[in-house]
């Protein structure tokens, strides 16, 4: 039986993959690249699955220690993103508070990471979805910089694809955010926070 739930928010498509609104996905199919994790769609639970463990010897190796991870993508818009968490929760029988969402942040740069448990949506669409439909904010969020944009819609800024620049750094952030999963996981909140909070 899994332990944890991983989701990473983000549109579904090829058309948004690499938008900038989808780098919480891209940590969690990183995560699953990493530990050779294979995916499954579930229409019924409107996402993407995959399992793995987790464990002190690396994240997809085996240990008697290895904490069982359920790691998933939505197959729904950004704005929905609750009812496929709600699903999976139900799904797999977790609580919220074994629930980490990886997420899209415009108030930190692109090469700044924070983890935290609970508080605010600070107005973004898929974690109001997610307090709506699971009925509270208390889980773990892992929040992956993007920045804000200089001038011009928001809107427009998250679902454009990461710059050329930016493409330069963008690897190692979700190498990072994924290593911070992992923390979470096997070392708890006030650890990872003073590992990868920047």
């Amino acid at each position: 039986m899994a332990e944890w739930l991983v989701v990473g928010l983000g549109n579904p498509g090829p058309t948004y993959a690499r938008n900038r609104h989808n780098v919480g996905a891209m940590v969690v199919q990183e995560l699953a690249r990493r530990g050779s994790a294979t995916w499954k769609s579930h229409r019924m639970l409107k996402a993407d699955v995959a399992q793995l463990r987790v464990s002190s010897a690396g994240i997809g190796v085996a240990s008697v220690q290895a904490e069982s991870v359920v790691l998933a993508t939505t197959r729904v818009f950004m704005n929905q993103s609750g009812v496929a968490v709600r699903n999976l929760l139900a799904d797999h029988k977790l609580r919220a508070s074994n629930l980490i969402v990886v997420h899209d942040e415009l108030d930190l740069d692109l090469d700044r990471l924070r983890v935290k448990f609970g508080g605010g949506d600070n107005g973004h669409n898929g974690l109001k979805s997610i307090r709506a439909m699971v009925g509270t904010g208390d889980y773990y969020r892992v929040r992956v910089g993007i920045g804000r944009p200089s001038g011009g819609e928001v809107t427009d800024w998250v679902l454009n694809n990461f710059s050329f620049s930016e493409q330069h750094n963008l690897a190692e952030v979700v190498l990072q955010a994924g290593e911070a999963v992992a923390s979470l996981i096997l070392a708890g909140l006030a650890s990872t926070q003073a590992a990868y909070n920047s």
